[in-house]
């Protein structure tokens, strides 16, 4: 797993990312941070469905009409916050994916960084524990479903490589990332939260069934 490299793409959004912003571009950029700045407040305070678009308006302190050249409703901005959330922990999965020798290693790595980010990334945190019901519907998100697509390539990849059984790549993808969201969900329930406890558990849970799935059928 040590080869393993990002892509051209990957490299080439960095470049843009990094790129000075005009001053109008960059008007456009805070105003859409300050919409996510505000509405992960209120969907922390109120929850997703107390919440109106008048209330995340009301904390930016920008015009109704600002508001809808962003976004069209509350549902946008919360998919939005997910997005948000997918793309800070991608390159840290991305990264733990390079310094794995190994399937299990991988697992071992993956859930550790996960977990430790939910536990240490306060604004993820509020949002999530309060609207645990709403994330687990609204997981279909363009940068979330491209996540998920990622995770099922390194199982793909495994597969090819020998290293892991010819198991459904779909399936145990859908399994690894269930196992996490899960027991995140109950981890930012508790009144201490260990990341690294969880890892564990994920962790056992999933190496101590893979092996003995099914190989799947040509």
């Amino acid at each position: 797993m040590a080869d393993v490299k990002e892509g051209p793409v990957a490299v080439d959004s960095a470049t843009a990312a990094a790129r000075p912003r005009g001053k109008r571009e960059q008007t456009k950029h805070n105003n859409r941070e300050a919409i996510l700045d505000a509405a992960r407040i209120v969907f922390a305070d109120l929850g997703y469905g107390a919440t109106s678009v008048r209330d995340i308006i009301r904390k930016t302190g920008l015009a109704s009409g600002t508001f809808y050249n962003y976004f069209k409703s509350k549902e946008e901005v919360f998919e939005a916050l997910m997005d948000d959330g997918m793309r800070r922990i991608r390159p840290r999965l991305r990264a733990e994916r390079i310094r794995s020798r190994t399937f299990e290693d991988f697992i071992r790595n993956a859930y550790r960084a996960y977990f430790e980010y939910l536990a240490t990334d306060s604004d993820t945190f509020q949002v999530m524990r309060r609207n645990p019901n709403t994330m687990r519907v609204r997981m279909d998100s363009p940068e979330i479903l491209a996540g998920f697509e990622e995770i099922r390539e390194y199982i793909e990849e495994d597969i090819r490589n020998g290293t892991l059984p010819g198991v459904d790549a779909e399936y145990l993808m859908a399994a690894v990332v269930g196992i996490a969201m899960e027991i995140g969900d109950r981890m930012l329930r508790r009144p201490e939260m260990d990341a690294e406890a969880a890892a564990a558990f994920g962790t056992q849970l999933v190496l101590s069934g893979f092996r003995a799935l099914p190989a799947k059928k040509s």
